[in-house]
């Protein structure tokens, strides 16, 4: 039994030096060597990802425009062509039904412009000089020649013609929006009906002249200035002021466009004030007069009911 128990010892003392140190040693290995981290770090292989992720969209970003990408910049560059051809494009098709630059000649004017013009369209009579100015073949700006045709005054006389006969109607307990619309609208038809009866008569007269549609345009249009006039003058005075101011203005109308026109449509002989011969300047001197004295006709028409 006394050796049974010495071996018992002896083993129990291996066990106690030799083995359980080497269990220690190999579970504190497996455990974390910093208590203070909870997690493990990744840093190195955080960083490596990063690395590719930043590879990767810098080759997606290389497509968007801005990037160095050839094929990006080619799209640019054909993008931008295709734009600047359509505008082109469309300035050109847009020009051929409505002269934008030659519009903006009718529109440059200025004050003292305005002043004169509305005076020439008033006083007509003592004015000598009518021809229109021109420099290198190109005729002046309207600010510089008071005889140039503008689209201003036309523009403005047939707003402030329709805001009058609102006020005309409002005092005759007429008003309403559709009947001012309909006061516009015929006439800005009498005013187209106007001017595409002087064309039809041009062509058959077969006159060679310089008046564009344009011109025509501005040309029917002065009358407005007439018609505000007399009605403004009714309205404040009764309707026998706007008789002898309508009266007026009619005579000063018709005036202005013969000593206007005559240097258009006749020859230069007549333009000099020399005898009209032929029958062919005599059309022409009768389309005039006839393009005169259209204009009276046209002031009573589209004034006699808004004075009562």
């Amino acid at each position: 039994m006394s050796c049974v128990h010495d071996v018992l010892g002896i083993v129990k003392v291996y066990l106690t030096f030799c083995i359980e140190p080497n269990i220690r040693a190999r579970n504190s290995s497996m455990e974390v060597p910093d208590a203070s981290q909870l997690f493990e770090d990744t840093s190195g292989a955080g960083q490596g990802s990063q690395t590719g992720y930043k590879a990767q969209t810098g080759d997606q970003a290389a497509g968007f425009p801005g990037f160095s990408d050839p094929m990006s910049n080619l799209a640019m560059a054909y993008g931008s062509s295709l734009a600047t051809q359509g505008k082109e494009l469309m300035d050109k098709n847009l020009d051929r039904f409505i002269p934008i630059s030659k519009l903006k000649y009718y529109f440059a004017v200025d004050t003292v412009y305005v002043g004169k013009k509305l005076g020439l369209l008033i006083f007509p009579y003592m004015h000598e000089n009518w021809e229109v100015s021109y420099q290198q073949d190109i005729p002046v700006a309207p600010r510089f020649d008071v005889n140039a045709p503008d689209l201003y005054i036309p523009t403005m006389g047939f707003i402030t013609y329709i805001l009058v006969a609102g006020l005309a109607l409002g005092t005759q307990n007429k008003f309403s929006p559709e009947l001012l619309g309909v006061q516009a609208s015929s006439a800005f038809v009498w005013l187209v009906m106007e001017v595409l009866a002087v064309l039809l008569s041009l062509y058959l007269v077969t006159v060679n002249t310089d008046l564009t549609t344009i011109d025509l345009l501005a040309f029917a249009g002065y009358k407005y200035v007439g018609m505000i006039v007399g009605v403004v003058s009714g309205l404040l005075f009764g309707r026998p002021a706007y008789y002898l101011s309508l009266l007026w203005c009619c005579a000063a109308i018709f005036v202005f466009m013969i000593r206007t026109l005559r240097l258009k449509l006749l020859s230069e002989a007549a333009a000099e004030g020399k005898l009209v011969r032929g029958t062919r300047n005599q059309l022409r001197m009768y389309l005039t007069m006839a393009i005169a004295a259209a204009q009276p006709v046209f002031m009573y028409f589209l004034t006699f009911h808004l004075v009562r």
